[in-house]
């Protein structure tokens, strides 16, 4: 195995341990392969690591991303019309950009840049903690294919 390859699996299982869970085979495997696809799906993220894992299921896939959700480590967010989507970024209120034709996702950085940088104009009593934005448009890729 590679030097290279030997220090990221150990960044990861620290990072794991960090948020307090056992480093399992499938917990590293999800966590690179989500560092190496930002803004994947459950779905795509068990096809990424089937391969090295073959007796992986979908469902542990699912389990792995509701650990890491509850423990900090990934965002979950809901496009609209769209699957759920995770990705590392986290202890930020940053929002994303999603194009309606390919699918593709960016990050942006919130327009106010403290959480949350957007007021609802009635919190009805709520402790407000983020605010979720997803700025619908054309990806450059998109626009140029036309």
């Amino acid at each position: 195995m590679a030097k290279a390859t030997v220090e990221r699996n150990e960044d990861l299982v620290r990072i794991i341990r960090a948020a307090g869970l056992k480093v399992t085979a499938p917990r590293l495997a999800v966590l690179e392969a989500l560092q190496q696809a930002p803004h994947s799906s459950a779905e795509h993220l068990f096809l990424n690591v089937r391969p090295a894992l073959p007796g992986t299921s979908a469902q542990a896939v699912y389990g792995v991303l509701a650990a890491f959700t509850e423990a900090g480590l990934v965002r979950r967010f809901d496009p609209p019309g769209t699957a759920a989507l995770f990705e590392c970024r986290v202890g930020d209120n940053h929002h994303h950009l999603l194009c309606i034709r390919c699918g593709k996702v960016t990050d942006v950085d919130c327009v106010v840049g403290a959480a949350p940088c957007l007021s609802p104009s009635d919190s009805a009593g709520f402790a407000v903690l983020s605010a979720e934005v997803t700025f619908n448009g054309i990806c450059p890729q998109c626009r140029n294919a036309v």
